[in-house]
């Protein structure tokens, strides 16, 4: 015998469709299938997987990007630009020298792609209106959110760790022989505080970064879908938007990626805090000083940006057909 209706309504489930900005995860339509809001549990794995491939891909540019970030101008410059960079590198060091520090970095990029996109996800899934669409200024706040999200957990021992990695072979006698070696030397001389080193700097800079991508792909995503959140993104559209998005966090905040790299260098003693390392760099070296490396970051930083949302889309579509949740 079937009970009997009790008349409470039941809450409206928000439309399937949305993304990180307007398309992404927190409630998806695959082929047909709506997806409730649980699906952002899927986007730590996704955004991991994202996060490995794509540091593979872009790692050499980061790599000339701080190496010409360490060269300060107080020194005579080791390097003449991005071209010197690399032929002294690969003279040196042969063409496997451009990957020089990236285990460090492959460490802190898988975990650190599935916080951003999970914390994001946990953002946005809460923040979305009646119909379930995000708007842009929503966007951006869950931008930032999971931008110091990931800065707090992963990004700036990982970056610290990194920098001081890369920083070593460039000294005469490099005193890391590998990852593990190199983060029980730190932690031995330095203690943990060692690996958080530019905090301050580091969640500035994460925190404007992913509130500026976010922000900038929700917007495109709003505008191309139009009136129809359900509509399908094309990889190669997401690739463009991801680009746009990455240039526009570059522009935006490659000051304080400056003075964070600077924080986490063997040379970061010379500074008390983030505030001074910024006006030691604007005494000693002027304001364009605070642009250096910007042609090599803001190439790997489009190419980064546009893999990474790609990638996470394609997952996540892969993982909706396998993990089932309702």
């Amino acid at each position: 015998m079937r009970r009997p209706e009790l008349g409470i309504p039941r809450r409206p489930r928000p439309p399937d469709g949305q993304s990180p900005g307007g398309g992404r995860g927190g409630a998806r339509r695959q082929g047909g299938r709506g997806v409730s809001a649980r699906s952002g549990s899927r986007s730590f794995p996704a955004g991991g997987l994202a996060g490995g491939i794509e540091i593979c891909i872009t790692f050499p540019t980061e790599y000339v990007k701080t190496q010409l970030q360490l060269d300060e101008r107080s020194h005579p410059p080791r390097y003449r630009g991005i071209g010197d960079c690399v032929r002294q590198t690969v003279r040196n060091h042969g063409v496997l020298g451009l990957y020089r520090g990236l285990s460090s970095l492959l460490y802190g990029s898988i975990p650190k792609a599935a916080v951003r996109f999970g914390m994001f996800e946990f953002l946005s899934n809460h923040m979305r209106d009646a119909q379930g669409r995000l708007d842009s200024t929503r966007g951006l706040l869950c931008g930032l959110g999971a931008g110091v999200a990931e800065a707090v957990v992963v990004v700036c021992p990982m970056e610290t760790i990194k920098v001081k990695f890369i920083h070593d072979q460039t000294s005469p006698s490099p005193k890391y022989r590998g990852f593990f070696h190199g983060v029980r030397e730190i932690v031995r001389e330095q203690g943990l505080k060692g690996t958080y080193q530019g905090l301050t700097a580091t969640v500035l800079k994460q925190g404007s970064n992913q509130a500026i991508r976010f922000f900038v792909m929700t917007s495109l995503r709003n505008w191309y879908r139009g009136d129809n959140p359900d509509k399908p993104m094309n990889p190669l559209i997401t690739g463009v938007f991801g680009a746009i998005a990455g240039a526009a966090s570059v522009f935006g905040n490659t000051p304080l990626d400056v003075i964070k790299t600077r924080m986490q260098g063997l040379e970061a003693h010379k500074y008390r805090n983030t505030w001074d390392c910024g006006l030691q760099i604007l005494r000693n070296e002027g304001p364009k000083a605070f642009y250096k490396g910007t042609v090599p970051r803001l190439g790997r930083v489009c190419l980064d940006v546009a893999i990474v949302f790609v990638i996470y889309d394609e997952v996540v579509k892969l993982l909706n057909k396998v993990w089932k949740t309702d």
